[in-house]
């Protein structure tokens, strides 16, 4: 039985999974290109994820003219906090050329990749290999039910899709025009965020293309900010790292890049220095124990250890350590740059920690030119 794509299970605590804008494209292509050829649109829609899954999706459009049939699914990302959750994905399935086989275009909201570095090449539309897969696939299942010869273009097409995409990396990746169909599995995990370490990894692919040496990850606006004017990178060597510092490390161990700037908050990198890779305060906690100790091993007095042990946030803590006190930030970057050489082991990569206050101003530094 296939499983409904809309429906969640209401008696369960565990957060619902959604659907990857690559699975939807999918779905409305098979449904598009069956009433291509049959005059009726499949409703809902089953598709075999690449793990062998069987989700149903229900159409929210359907329409057919001279020459073409388009469906359209709305996108449900489950628990997952996912910009395109809600999007309208649409597949436009015209007939192509005898012995084309399946291609595929660009329409509104989908974006047009600009720059090298990305899994399909520049020129082409920011349909993803697995995505692309998976209604090659569909297309192939619906032919042989139909005895067709399976040669389409397939229109993929988001409402408000360059709208949602401002919100994106999309601009900074060289992807113009609108969203990208992502999704390996087709499947979405609440809160596994794979789309932003998807995001991470991409950056760094496109900044080696581009033949950038030195690429900055931050964990906010303000510290990529105070990075970039720090080192006058390139928007290109800008990774919108946010909390996944351990995702964007281990892609560069085995994607080296010469040289990698990681910037934060001053809480932020105090996680790091505790050996957390995942600085999400969901997910880990500064240990004001852990940062008192810090702050004797920093020069600082009993006394200001003490106090800081009681501090209520990291800020208090580093607020309690002015006026004379121990370089709380400096001793942290350097605490910050040590898990990080720890997770590179031996990967040629040079790396520097930058340390930001509220204001976005530079209040500890470590590693190279630190």
């Amino acid at each position: 039985m296939p499983i409904m794509a809309s429906t969640s299970d209401e008696n369960s605590s565990a957060l619902r999974r959604g659907w990857t804008t690559g699975a939807c494209a999918a779905a409305a292509a098979k449904s598009a290109y069956g009433a291509l050829l049959t005059g009726s649109f499949a409703d809902p829609v089953s598709i075999r994820l690449p793990k062998g899954e069987e989700p149903a999706f229900a159409l929210a459009m359907q329409e057919r003219g001279s020459g073409f049939a388009r469906a359209g699914i709305v996108k449900d990302a489950g628990d997952d906090p996912d910009v395109t959750h809600g999007a309208l994905i649409m597949a436009t399935v015209r007939a192509g050329a005898a012995g084309s086989g399946v291609t595929f275009r660009a329409g509104k909201g989908v974006g047009t990749v600009t720059k090298p570095g990305l899994p399909v090449a520049v020129g082409e539309p920011a349909i993803n290999p697995a995505p692309r897969a998976m209604m090659r696939e569909v297309v192939g299942e619906v032919a042989a039910a139909h005895g067709a010869s399976g040669d389409v273009e397939i229109e993929i097409s988001v409402k408000d899709g360059e709208r949602i995409a401002a919100r994106t990396w999309n601009p900074r990746l060289g992807i113009l025009g609108g969203l990208s169909i992502l999704g390996t599995t087709g499947i979405v995990h609440p809160f596994s965020c794979s789309a932003w370490i998807h995001a991470i990894q991409r950056g760094i692919d496109v900044a080696r293309a581009a033949g950038i040496d030195h690429i900055a990850g931050a964990t906010g606006s303000r510290s990529e900010d105070a990075v970039r004017k720090l080192h006058g990178l390139p928007e290109a060597a800008l990774i919108d790292m946010g909390d996944f510092v351990g995702g964007m490390l281990k892609y560069v161990r085995s994607h080296p890049v010469p040289r990698v700037s990681i910037a934060g908050g001053f809480a932020k990198m105090c996680k790091l220095g505790q050996g957390l890779l995942d600085l999400h305060s969901a997910r880990g906690e500064v240990s004001f124990d852990w940062l008192a100790e810090q702050v004797a091993a920093a020069g600082g007095s009993n006394a200001v250890a003490e106090k800081v042990r009681g501090a209520n946030t990291a800020a208090e803590a580093l607020e309690l350590c002015g006026g004379g006190g121990p370089d709380l930030a400096a001793h942290i970057a350097e605490l910050a740059l040590a898990t990080a050489r720890r997770v590179m082991r031996d990967a040629p990569v040079e790396i520097d920690i930058v340390v930001i206050d509220r204001e976005g101003g530079i209040i500890g530094r470590a590693g190279h030119g630190g």
